[in-house]
């Protein structure tokens, strides 16, 4: 495991690297954001923002989506994974928007999980990137990264890393650091062929280190 200097390392490293790091889901309010985020599961965030670039221009409100049938939903969003399901919980959450928090957006995290289809990474997202609320939303890239680094242990559940960030990660920096790791998990540390041979964190890293022993151990064969 990583020690304090070495995580500071590792977080200013990245932030080097990906100073621009930002949430690439386009929205243009929370409510938005909301759709944006629950389509994005298992997707990746260049698809949806091509579905919501019409889908957003059809459906403005909560009403909306409330006022077309499932099906027709449905094929709006198809080219997305678990379309069906999505578009269930997109109507249901708009429901619950409806008669629980006035078509409002709830800001307070515990609030927001109780939508349909929004889990704690969803919820996390919406807090920090739509009301600067400090958080750290833990989806496959962060996790990786955290556990390939050393910050986090390998048999970590999610709901583990994102606790131990939270302590090792200063709270002002929770919402950059957020983007930060998903920038250098997306576009560096990427789960299949991750650049370790240009890696700035070499020297530190426990999975980098592993795979370039291996890799010239091949070579010399």
């Amino acid at each position: 495991m990583l020690n304090k200097t070495q995580i500071r390392h590792c977080l200013d490293t990245m932030h080097d690297m990906f100073p621009d790091a930002h949430c690439e889901l386009v929205h243009e309010n929370p409510f938005e954001l909301v759709i944006a985020v629950a389509l994005s599961a298992q997707c990746t965030d260049v698809l949806v923002n091509k579905v919501t670039a019409t889908l957003f221009q059809k459906y403005k409100t909560p009403e909306d989506y409330l006022s077309v049938p499932l099906e027709e939903l449905q094929q709006d969003i198809r080219s997305i994974g678990l379309f069906r399901n999505k578009a269930k919980n997109i109507q249901k959450l708009s429901e619950m928007l409806l008669e629980d928090f006035n078509g409002v957006v709830p800001s307070d995290r515990d609030e927001l999980t109780k939508l349909p289809g929004v889990g704690r990474k969803t919820a996390n997202v919406v807090v920090s990137v739509a009301f600067g609320v400090p958080a750290i939303a833990v989806d496959t890239h962060v996790e990786r990264v955290s556990k390939r680094l050393g910050i986090c242990r390998w048999k970590d559940s999610v709901q583990q890393v994102e606790e131990t960030l939270m302590k090792k990660v200063p709270k002002d920096e929770w919402c950059s650091t957020h983007h930060t790791m998903i920038f250098f998990g997306r576009y560096h540390c990427k789960a299949q062929n991750p650049q370790c041979h240009v890696c700035p964190l070499n020297d530190i890293c426990r999975e980098g280190k592993k795979r370039l022993k291996s890799k010239k151990e091949v070579e010399t064969v």
